[in-house]
């Protein structure tokens, strides 16, 4: 039985490696994986998924106004999909993420998202908002703080390395711009400001 899944930590956790290695052993087995990434982060390549580690693969792009749907049904009636591999869900709409639930309950194809659960402020994406309420099963993946704890937030960081506490909510950028910290410290470094 298909189901939607939404593995979810802060940066630096490898969720496009693990993204990537579950689409590889889809791959393998001679399955159809599709994986989909947003069109806005473009750091690695305009629809390239990447690791850190230096896994990467070619990814249908999404934008704020894409049927996710469509897309993968048009798709799933040209070669049949066995798996949906998304990355960046964070960045999906509320909409989107019914479109998952979609391809899930009716096309009967796995989705599995990968994503942050909150921003630099510790607030929950849209995406995530929806996907924390709605995934059929949802599976943490850590990373750590610079203390050795367990990191859940991230802070943005300005030029100098020193947290933030404004801006828009979204802003592309990789260890240079965000650090993955524990709740301890993500309270000291901004909601202490």
């Amino acid at each position: 039985m298909a189901q939607l899944y939404f593995y979810y930590s802060a940066m630096n956790a490898g969720k496009s490696t693990s993204l990537l290695q579950s689409a590889y052993n889809y791959q393998e087995r001679g399955m159809h994986a599709v994986i989909v990434t947003a069109a806005l982060d473009n750091r690695f390549g305009k629809g390239k998924v990447a690791s850190r580690i230096g896994l990467e693969a070619d990814a249908i792009l999404f934008h704020k106004t894409t049927d996710l749907f469509q897309q993968l049904s048009a798709t799933h009636n040209k070669k049949f999909v066995d798996c949906v591999f998304i990355d960046e869900a964070q960045f999906l709409t509320k909409e989107q993420i019914k479109q998952l639930i979609d391809i899930v309950d009716d096309l009967h194809i796995p989705v599995l998202a990968y994503g942050l659960r909150t921003d630099f402020l510790g607030d929950t994406f849209e995406g995530s908002h929806y996907l924390l309420a709605w995934a059929d099963k949802l599976v943490e993946l850590k990373t750590v703080c610079h203390c050795g704890r367990k990191a859940n937030f991230v802070t943005r960081l300005d030029e100098s390395g020193q947290a933030i506490c404004h801006g828009d909510q979204i802003e592309i950028g990789g260890n240079d711009r965000y650090e993955s910290v524990c709740r301890k410290h993500f309270k000291s470094l901004v909601w202490a400001k």
